[in-house]
């Protein structure tokens, strides 16, 4: 039987026995085999060793350690509908690749199913949300015990994708491109690599989002445009003033609402 989300908040997902308070964990990889551990105990998942290599093989791609000093590994597996979260807090803090060369010190694992489109970017934006406040930070690694942890955790609202916004890694959906362009020039024997790397990001997005990148990349050779000077560089039509500001200096996908492409910030702007 399927279950249906309806919760509104991140703890809704997440009882006291899905954390770890003190993770004994010293690198990345056991960190994460701490936490998937949880959920066995719990139930929740099954399959252990191939959700740990599907989250390894991601994080290998590119790290989920976006800053803050937080981490959220994460792998879209069967799990029988549900929605598997775990968390651990570490006070020494593991190394995690992380973009601001910052140790991380709390752990948000997330496993969810095939048939849940798009719940795992409305749980993201809602944390990432959150962690761009100074105060909930504090409570966050301020908290003395699980109980705390999991007060302030309970803060996070789930935020609902808009029209004109599709909340997912822009800087994967740009990777894909990278990827699928690059794959038409090398030479057959050279493809293997790339298609795994290209099937391990289209196994994390969203089916409609990735149907919609084959159709633009049919028709148009690419499907993803940057912002440069105000205008997408896939149409040279001025963006809104409002979707322009909002695409700057975010990891979010805008679509343009001239020629529908995916639009992200300019290289030469963020530079």
């Amino acid at each position: 039987m399927k279950v249906t989300f309806k919760s509104s908040h991140f703890t809704d997902y997440l009882k006291p026995s899905q954390i770890v308070f003190n993770l004994k964990a010293k690198d990345k990889i056991q960190a994460i085999e701490e936490l998937l551990d949880v959920l066995v105990k719990q139930k929740l998942i099954k399959n252990e060793k191939l959700i740990l290599t599907r989250i390894i093989d991601r994080e290998r791609l590119e790290s989920t350690a976006l800053g803050h000093n937080v981490a959220f590994p994460h792998a879209r597996v069967d799990t029988e509908g549900n929605l598997a979260v775990a968390v651990g807090k570490s006070a020494k803090g593991i190394d995690f690749d992380s973009i601001d060369d910052k140790k991380v010190h709390l752990i948000i694992l997330i496993v969810w199913d095939h048939s849940l489109p798009g719940l795992f970017n409305h749980l993201f934006a809602g944390l990432a949300q959150f962690l761009r406040k100074p105060g909930f930070r504090q409570r966050i690694f301020g908290a003395k015990n699980k109980s705390e942890l999991r007060k302030a955790l309970s803060e996070v609202e789930l935020q609902l994708p808009q029209e004109d916004r599709i909340i997912s890694r822009a800087s994967l959906l740009k990777k894909l491109q990278d990827i699928e362009i690059k794959k038409k020039k090398v030479k057959k024997a050279q493809r293997k690599p790339l298609e795994e790397q290209a099937n391990l990001i289209r196994h994390e997005l969203d089916e409609a989002l990735v149907d919609r990148f084959d159709r633009l990349m049919k028709r148009y050779g690419f499907a993803v445009a940057e912002v440069d000077i105000g205008a997408c560089q896939g149409c040279n039509i001025n963006v809104a003033t409002g979707m322009r500001s909002a695409i700057e200096g975010s990891n979010d996908i805008y679509i343009c609402e001239n020629c529908g492409k995916f639009l992200i910030a300019s290289k030469n702007k963020e530079k």
